[in-house]
Formats: structure tokens, C-alpha cells, sequence
């Protein structure tokens, strides 16, 4: 019985205490003054930098249609974009509209990205794991993805892909396997 007095004592507690708030309701929205904002958080630039501005642009990656082509789909990303930056939202997958409307990725999305590069035209991509293991048709489509995203993102003239540091070969529409693959290499997936 004392159990049940205390539990009963508790919960009706709870329940008148539960009404009180310290913040006090309005009916309506009420204007908040800019100073009463710490930290420089409403400015235009970026707090405790040196007038430190972030511009984002949309970039094209490549991912797998309906009919299994490869069609540019655009990502948010900052300005100026940077390979590495650009292929981690390739790596990330279609959009949920997208997954709906039949798009996909050849690239697994447990794909580790450590580290991409420009130079010379050329895109340097470093993989924890080879692109090998996804079988011919998927591994043709990753490399298609990677190459024509690079390409958009200032990689004019191909890619090498290494894993761990090692140089891949990587496989071709036409079967033959490249140490350096071109965006011409892959025009032939494109869906037109």
C-alpha cells in the first residue's frame, strides 16, 4: 500500500511538474535582436576567420541510369570543387528521387576513397580496395563513373586508379585493361 501511495505521489508530481516551463509562450513570433546573437553567428562570413567565405557550386558525377548507361546527375559541392571532395558524393550513391526512378551505382557504397588528386590533367584516385571484386559489367561502370566524374572535375585527360599505393589496371568497355583510362574510353556508355 505504501508502494502504491508513493508511486501514485510520484507520477502526480510528474504531472503538475511536467506544466511548468521556464520558457515563457507567446502567441505569436517575436522578433530576435541581431545582438543578442553570440559568436558572429548571423554574419556573412565565417567566425574566427579572417573574413573566411564558403561558395558552393553544383558538380556533375556520373551515376547508373534505368537502362544501365551512365548519365550525369548533379551534387552540391564547394567551390572551387576538389577531385576528392567530388568523388566522395559520387561514392555516397544516387539520391532517394533517384533510387526511385530506376538510377544506381556500380561503385560499392563501403568504398574507401583515400586520396585523389590533380595533376597535370590527370586524376590520381588511391582505393583501399581494388575494383576488381565487383565482377566485369560493375567494375566497367565504377571506372566509368570514377573517370567521367574526374573528367567534369578537371581530370581532362584520364585517370589512374591505385590501391593502397599500387597501380591497378583497369578493365575497359572493349575488354582490355589500362593503367591510365581516358573519358574517350567510356563515350560509348553514355547515355545519348
Amino acid at each position: 500500500m505504501k508502494r502504491a501511495r508513493a508511486l501514485l505521489g510520484a507520477v502526480v508530481g510528474a504531472v503538475l511538474l511536467s506544466g511548468c516551463s521556464l520558457v515563457p509562450t507567446a502567441t505569436a513570433p517575436t522578433m530576435i535582436a541581431r545582438h543578442h546573437f553570440p559568436l558572429g553567428l548571423l554574419g556573412k562570413t565565417i567566425p574566427g576567420t579572417n573574413n573566411g567565405r564558403v561558395r558552393f557550386i553544383t558538380q556533375p558525377v556520373y551515376i547508373v541510369d534505368a537502362t544501365g548507361h551512365l548519365a550525369p546527375s548533379s551534387r552540391i559541392v564547394p567551390a572551387p570543387p576538389v577531385l576528392a571532395t567530388v568523388l566522395r558524393q559520387l561514392i555516397i550513391g544516387p539520391t532517394q528521387i533517384e533510387s526511385f526512378a530506376g538510377y544506381s551505382s556500380a561503385l560499392p557504397k563501403s568504398l574507401v576513397l583515400l586520396s585523389a588528386s590533380i595533376k597535370g590533367g590527370i586524376g590520381y584516385i588511391d582505393l583501399a580496395t581494388p575494383l576488381t571484386t565487383l565482377g566485369r559489367s560493375k567494375e566497367v561502370l565504377a571506372v566509368g563513373q570514377l573517370v567521367l566524374t574526374a573528367r567534369d572535375a578537371g581530370a581532362p585527360l584520364g585517370i589512374q586508379i591505385t590501391v593502397g599505393g599500387r597501380l591497378q589496371r583497369s578493365l575497359l568497355p572493349n575488354g582490355q585493361r589500362a593503367e591510365l583510362v581516358t573519358p574517350s574510353d567510356f563515350s560509348s556508355l553514355l547515355n545519348a
